[in-house]
C-alpha cells in the first residue's frame, strides 16, 4: 500500500497545544519577552486595583447602621447611601404616594419588554401602548388627577427626575432628529434654511446655556401671566438639544445610502415620504444604532445639568445630602454611588446597542 505524503497548509495553526485557549493565552500575553513584561505588570495593577476597590467597597465597609457614628471601619460608609435611600431614588415626592413612581416604572418596563422581545410576534398594540398610553398613564401616575393628590413637580428629584428628564428628552429628540435631517436634505429652500438654522444655532451653544434660556428668556415670550413648569422648560431645552445632535447623526445615515436605493424605489412608483419611510430611513437608521445610542448616553448623563435651573436629579440629591452636618466627609461615597447607577443604565443601553446591530447584521459580530 502507497503512503500518500501530505503537506500542511501553511495558514492553518499547527496541531499542538498552540490552539484553544492556552493557545490564545501564548499569542495574544506571551508571545514575545516584552508581552511577557507588558502582561505581568497588567495583571499587577489590575490586582492592586481591584484589591484596594474590594476592600474599601465591601471587605472593610459598614453596611448595618443609621448615623455617621456606625461607620467604624476603614471602608466605605455606606450606611449614609442605605439611610437617604428613598430620597435619592425619589426626591422628595411623599413617600405615601411613591407606590405610583412605583407602578410607572413596573408598567414602563413590561412595555419596553413587550416591544423588544423577539418572543412577541406582533409589535402593533405593544408599541402603541409605550408610545401612546403608557405617557398618559404616567402623567397622572406621577402628577396626579383622575382621584390621585397632585404631587407638584417642583418635590420631584432623585433618580426618578433623572429618569424622567432622559426618558422623554430621548423619546422627542428621535423623531424632531429625524424630521431635522429630512428638512436639512430637502430641495426646498426655505425648509432647508430653517432646518440648518436651528441645528448649527442649538450646535453652537452649551447645553447649560440652552438649559438657563429655556428657563429664564422662555418666560419672557409667553403671554403676561403664562408660565411653564421648571421641568417642563428643562424637558424643551434638553429635547430640542438633543434633536439638533440627532439630526445630524440621522444625516450621515441617510447620506451613506446609495442614490440608487431612492431611484429604485422610485422607479417602484413609491411616493417620496413612501421612500423614505419604508427604504432609505430603516436603512439609514440600522447604520446610524451606534450613533444613536451614543446620543442617548451622552443626553442621560447631561441630565446632571439640570441643576443649574435649580432642579436636583440624581447628583444633586446626593451631593445635597453630603452638606448635611450629619454625614460630612461622606462624599467619596456618594459620588461613588451615583456612578454606579449612571455606568448601569450606559452600559445597558450599551449592551442593547450592540445586541440589535447584531440582530440586523450591522458590521461585525462582537
Amino acid at each position: 500500500m502507497a503512503i500518500v505524503k501530505t503537506e500542511r497548509h501553511p495558514e492553518l495553526p499547527p496541531p499542538t497545544s498552540e490552539t484553544g485557549v492556552i493557545g490564545w493565552l501564548y499569542h495574544n500575553l506571551f508571545s514575545s519577552p516584552l508581552n511577557i513584561i507588558l502582561t505581568i505588570i497588567s495583571v499587577y495593577v489590575v490586582w492592586v486595583s481591584m484589591s484596594t476597590l474590594i476592600n474599601y467597597t465591601i471587605i472593610d465597609a459598614n453596611f448595618v447602621g443609621t448615623s455617621k457614628e456606625d461607620c467604624t471601619g476603614a471602608g466605605a460608609c455606606w450606611v449614609f447611601i442605605k439611610a437617604r435611600f428613598g430620597q435619592n431614588m425619589y426626591g422628595f415626592y411623599p413617600e405615601g404616594e411613591r407606590w405610583r413612581i412605583n407602578v410607572g416604572y413596573v408598567l414602563g418596563a413590561i412595555g419596553l419588554f413587550l416591544v423588544l422581545s423577539d418572543t412577541i410576534k406582533s409589535k402593533k398594540w405593544p408599541a402603541i401602548f409605550l408610545f401612546g398610553a403608557y405617557p398618559v398613564i404616567c402623567y397622572f401616575l406621577f402628577y396626579g388627577g383622575l382621584g390621585l393628590e397632585i404631587v407638584e413637580t417642583s418635590q420631584w428629584g432623585g433618580l426618578f427626575l433623572t429618569l424622567v428628564l432622559a426618558s422623554v428628552s430621548i423619546f422627542v429628540a428621535l423623531p424632531l432628529g429625524i424630521v431635522l435631517a429630512l428638512g436639512r436634505r430637502s430641495d426646498m429652500p426655505v425648509v432647508r434654511m430653517i432646518c440648518v438654522g436651528f441645528i448649527e444655532l442649538i450646535r453652537g451653544v452649551p447645553l447649560i446655556t440652552v438649559l438657563f434660556m429655556a428657563s429664564v428668556m422662555l418666560p419672557l415670550f409667553l403671554p403676561e401671566g403664562q408660565n411653564f413648569d421648571k421641568v417642563v422648560r428643562a424637558l424643551v431645552g434638553m429635547s430640542l438639544f438633543s434633536a439638533a445632535y440627532m439630526a445630524e447623526v440621522v444625516r450621515g445615515g441617510l447620506q451613506a445610502i446609495p442614490k440608487g436605493q431612492l431611484e429604485a424605489a422610485k422607479s417602484l412608483g413609491l411616493g417620496y415620504w413612501q421612500s423614505m419611510g419604508l427604504i432609505i430611513l430603516p436603512q439609514a437608521l440600522k447604520i446610524s444604532i451606534p450613533s444613536i445610542v451614543n446620543t442617548f448616553i451622552g443626553l442621560f448623563k447631561d441630565t446632571t445639568l439640570v441643576l443649574i435651573i435649580g432642579l436636583l436629579d440624581l447628583l444633586s440629591v446626593v451631593k445635597a445630602g453630603t452638606t448635611d452636618k450629619n454625614w460630612l466627609g461622606l462624599a467619596t461615597e456618594g459620588y461613588v454611588f451615583v456612578a454606579a447607577v449612571f455606568w448601569v443604565f450606559c452600559f445597558g443601553m450599551s449592551r442593547y446597542s450592540i445586541w440589535l446591530e447584531n440582530k440586523l447584521h450591522t458590521g461585525h459580530k462582537r
